[in-house]
């Protein structure tokens, strides 16, 4: 094959054992790598028990994914994958590391980690060299004094400056331990696989890191003069077709989807207009940045910046902090100052948790508080709108899960049930404040003002919930369809280094790599609906402590339909009866019926036929 071994490495944590697995080169094909092979690979391991497997016991599968492009399309992504603890069903998490490659170079397309330790560990591979190594003096340690400690323990060569580099890992931080339910997989000291909260699933099997080195060379391709040429022509094209982005990167957005669009996070989405202009990358730039380019490897675009702030003597390092990130730590929770939000990014990335997840959840908890549900008897201190240090306690809280952190730490939607349950309220009273979608707090983009990049179903109809880098969308044919996601999710490249690049160019590079001959029609066609049916199908399965109906969940979070109430778009909401309408069209134009549950015909057609026993355990449990 080509751009593939076709082969897994596999460890079992509870043997202490591993092995390789081959990969038929019919299922890359079928699935690629990354989103779409994990998916395949669970439903293959699981799929017959999916519903008693709990995300956070030892049949759960860690899966650790590269894709057909990782290595070759400039930039660099990998994908960490599951039963997610969050959805129960299959998320694919993406995250910047040079571990990505690391893996290719050590000969592998990916790791897939099963059982769990009874004491703490860390898995290291060399090459053919595989370690399940003793990790009791790591536990327990935070971001960057484990990375730090790694750095000694695997004995990393010397750079040319004589500074020691951190080896190539994936850990979790104190929140991962305590099987926090919106902890990522982190990398270096600021990136997370985000999605899904895949830093509780290395949790459960006590495996405190990932670290791989590769000496090798990568997979061969199938035209390496084209691909050659095709590489350099996108190594110049990506900067200069993104240039604002490559000098702000994400952070332009803080003043612009406030201001302009009026699609940001304030105060747990009861506004998403602000007109703070100090609430800007402008102010980054000149209170907060220390470095401006900041690039992952093999990465032309460099969007990243280093950021470093000084609150009360106590120093705080992360990076931009990204759009997402901030304005979940920031304007969504009533803190406009830049020096305190990214205080309080580096604080969730040193803690190992998610800060869209992580913020959702405590821009919930102050509201909660602001309405007399939670009280300074359930918190222990008061939740004031604005207040960094309540902010900052509360995310101690939760990581460790102290107090009314340990009900946070189950997510926004389970914290929702269980307060509910606290005050003897009914669900819905509490859940009104739930922004979030099928268990996943809802990315930092809303769909009101409809003057931002998420479609009214976007969220309602994304078999990932309310991840926003793989929202749905019409038409289904073009990058607005979940398809489009999948695919970069799958080959893995970096969503950023696809803006303004057509989808044409990007298939014929994933050809030059492989020889496959794919074209654009079989992308929308086959590719993409086959794995947003696979994921349709296994989170619809659910459990074994939450179920989804699509008569109920596949919805906006209430908020959504209330009216905007000020800015430019005042008095703008969603339209229920809109999202009834689109809804249906999507599902229909995948293949799936008016519930969204796959037809025993797109099954066949899409080569699912192995799924009919499963669609058939879902519709016995929706009764119809």
């Amino acid at each position: 094959m080509n751009g593939f071994w076709d082969k897994l490495l596999e460890v079992d944590l509870t043997s202490g054992s591993h092995r390789e697995v081959k990969v038929s080169p019919t299922i890359f094909r079928k699935f690629l790598g990354g989103r779409g092979l994990a998916a395949w690979l669970l439903w293959s391991e699981l799929g017959s028990k999916w519903e008693s497997v709990d995300p956070l016991g030892p049949e759960n599968m860690l899966l650790i994914l590269t894709g057909p492009l990782t290595g070759y399309y400039p930039g660099i992504k990998l994908i960490v994958s599951g039963k997610s603890p969050q959805t129960n069903g299959v998320v694919g998490s993406a995250v910047s590391s040079e571990i990505a490659v690391e893996i290719k170079a050590a000969g592998y397309d990916g790791i897939v980690i099963k059982g769990s330790s009874k004491d703490p560990v860390y898995l290291y591979v060399h090459d053919d060299k595989v370690e399940v190594r003793d990790a009791s003096k790591l536990w327990g340690k935070t971001g960057i004094e484990l990375l730090k400690m790694l750095r000694d323990d695997v004995r990393v060569n010397y750079d040319l400056e004589g500074v020691k580099s951190i080896p190539p890992a994936l850990y979790i931080g104190p929140a991962g331990e305590n099987l926090v339910r919106t902890a990522p997989v982190n990398a270096k000291w600021t990136h997370g696989a985000g999605y899904g909260g895949y830093g509780a699933v290395m949790g459960s099997k006590k495996l405190k890191a990932v670290v791989v080195r590769g000496s090798g060379p990568l997979p061969k391709v199938a035209n390496l003069e084209e691909f050659v040429k095709l590489r350099n022509e996108l190594i110049r094209l990506i900067p200069s077709k993104n240039y604002w982005f490559k000098f702000w990167g994400t952070p332009s957005e803080y003043y612009f989807a406030g201001n302009r669009k009026s699609s940001e996070p304030i105060r747990n989405w009861q506004e998403e207009w602000h007109k703070n202009i100090e609430y800007s990358h402008h102010d980054l730039e000149t209170k907060v940045w220390v470095r401006r380019y900041w690039s992952d490897w093999g990465c032309p675009l460099s969007c990243m910046k280093v950021s470093i702030v000084d609150i009360d003597g106590n120093y705080y390092l992360t990076d931009g902090p990204d759009y997402e990130m901030g304005a979940y730590l920031g304007s969504n929770l009533g803190i406009f100052n830049v020096k305190e939000f990214t205080a309080l990014s580096a604080i969730a990335d040193n803690l190992g948790l998610c800060g869209i997840q992580t913020g959702n959840v405590v821009g919930f908890a102050f509201e909660l508080y602001e309405k007399g549900v939670l009280t300074r008897e359930d918190v222990g201190y008061e939740l004031r709108w604005g207040d960094f240090k309540a902010a900052s306690k509360l995310l101690e809280d939760i990581a460790y899960r102290r107090g009314i952190g340990k009900v946070l730490a189950e997510g926004t939607y389970r914290a929702a049930l269980k307060i509910a349950e606290m005050k003897g309220l009914k669900p819905e009273e509490v859940l009104k404040y739930a922004v979030q979608a099928k268990g996943i707090g809802i990315g930092a983009h809303g769909i009101r003002s409809k003057a931002d990049y998420p479609q009214p179903i976007a969220y309602v109809c994304s078999v990932q919930g309310g991840d926003h880098t793989s929202v749905a969308g019409l038409p289904i044919n073009t990058i607005e369809s979940e398809s489009w996601k999948a695919f970069f999710d799958s080959a893995v490249v970096c969503w950023f280094n696809l803006f303004n690049i057509p989808e044409d160019t990007v298939v014929k590079f994933l050809n030059v790599v492989t020889g496959w001959g794919m074209c654009k029609d079989e992308l929308y066609k086959e590719l993409g609906p086959r794995i947003l049916t696979l994921q349709r199908v296994l989170l619809l399965l659910g459990g074994p402590d939450v179920y989804w109906d699509p008569r109920v969940h596949d919805d906006n979070p209430p908020r959504f339909y209330e009216p905007l109430p000020s800015g430019p778009y005042k008095g703008k909401a969603g339209d229920r009866e809109e999202v009834k309408k689109l809804k249906v069209q999507y599902f229909s134009e995948l293949g799936w019926d008016e519930l969204g549950i796959p037809t025993k015909e797109t099954l066949s057609r899409l080569g699912l036929t192995e799924l009919e026993p499963a669609v058939e355990r879902v519709r016995k449990r929706l009764g119809i």
